[in-house]
């Protein structure tokens, strides 16, 4: 038999991790790494949590699942206090970011259509957008690379430049629903949303009675050093998507909406078996009690500041390699100068984890509990990284 046993839909590095701790991963025959990808920004809280390892115990020990034809008391829990703390009044769980996603798609066309507009059903999305891997998320995000084979497109998207928006006003038509936005591109290349092009966003959509939809299943929880990352530019969206750190490294979404949207969703409307269920709403709400906690934004934000300055650093010594350091909060990214595989692959040869992204750059996205003396070890091993590649180039 000539294909793997797990679905080659991976183009995976040859190494297996055993064990972690904090910002760091060990592997099968004893290697030590430093983890700035947090498994794609979703290990927030680090590996193995004391927190998070004591409540998912206490939890498996009582009730894995039971299903959504039953009240959940720790979904409840976990709703009301994402609700506490954001613009919305309902949360749906799932699974997933790509889940979140299509549940917010699913809120877009059922708002007009419950409200007597049978053809609102289109979408305005930005170019270099990621929202998913189903079918429609990836119609959204419009990637090319995500939708080689799988034509035809689901249709409903109508795509233009980010930050742009005259475009977006020029694409509404009558059967515009909503307009859907990261407000830190991530997959595209760790691209902050300008706040007045946030604001304007929301603006067109009042005007022209669309959704504003955000996607911060990246950016959100934390990640900025804000909760949300919408939150600095003081705006409010519709409905938004959260997942990845919102359980810590456990598979969980949710799709949070304001109440005049969400009252549409109406039982039987959507579903999820394990959304949502006692052991994910553990996690979520484990991650909550610490994210919450007095001081832990503030130390996001202190973190990501030293982190920043220590990449400028690294990036005006080898100029050659790098181009510049962009992003928001902990989620940074190195815009490089050579192919970023090839600085991806020369971290990972020194010990530190790091994830590609659009646009040619290497995205850092670490554990929102690191110190300085972590950041202070990936800063050293970026720069005898950058070093080998520029010698290499000779």
């Amino acid at each position: 038999m000539s294909i793997s046993v797990v679905m080659p839909t991976y183009a995976r590095t040859d190494v297996m991790f055993d064990h972690g701790e904090g910002a760091w991963l060990c592997t099968v025959d004893g290697r030590r790494f430093l983890d700035f990808g947090a498994g794609v920004a979703v290990t927030a809280l680090g590996h193995a949590h004391p927190h998070l390892v004591e409540v998912l115990k206490t939890q498996a020990g009582k009730l894995w699942h039971c299903s959504n034809l039953y009240r959940i008391p720790g979904q409840e829990r976990l709703a009301q206090r994402l609700v506490d703390h954001s613009f919305a009044d309902t949360a749906f769980f799932c699974n997933s970011g790509a889940e979140a996603m299509e549940c917010a798609l699913k809120v877009a066309r059922r708002f007009h259509q419950a409200n007597g507009a049978k053809d609102k059903y289109r979408v305005i999305t930005a170019r270099g957008a990621f929202h998913g891997r189903t079918l429609a998320t990836i119609a959204a995000g419009g990637q090319a690379k995500h939708l080689d084979g799988f034509a035809p497109a689901v249709d409903g998207f109508d795509q233009v430049a980010f930050g742009n928006l005259n475009e977006a006003r020029a694409a509404i038509t009558a059967q515009t629903a909503a307009v859907v936005v990261e407000p830190v591109q991530g997959e595209g290349g760790i691209i902050p949303a300008d706040a007045a092009y946030l604001k304007g966003l929301r603006a067109m959509a009042d005007e022209f009675g669309l959704l504003l939809i955000f996607d911060e299943v990246q950016s959100g929880m934390g990640r900025t050093g804000k909760l949300f990352a919408h939150q600095w530019s003081d705006v409010t969206p519709d409905v938004m998507a959260l997942a990845k750190g919102l359980g810590g490294g456990f598979p969980i979404g949710a799709c949070l909406a304001t109440e005049r949207v969400g009252e549409v969703m109406t039982p039987g409307s959507h579903g999820s078996t394990f959304g949502g269920n006692p052991l994910a709403t553990a996690a979520g709400n484990a991650v909550l009690d610490v994210m919450l906690a007095p001081g832990f934004l503030d130390h996001v934000n202190a973190m990501a500041g030293l982190l920043w300055s220590k990449l400028e650093h690294v990036v005006k010594k080898h100029g050659g390699i790098f181009e510049q350091v962009r992003g928001q909060g902990l989620m940074l990214g190195l815009k490089c100068k050579v192919p970023n595989g090839d600085v991806v692959a020369r971290l990972f040869a020194n010990g530190l984890l790091v994830v590609g992204a659009g646009d040619n750059v290497v995205r850092l996205v670490p554990p929102l509990i690191i110190g300085e003396s972590e950041i202070d070890a990936a800063a050293a091993i970026i720069d005898l990284a950058a070093g080998q590649l520029a010698a290499a180039a000779k």
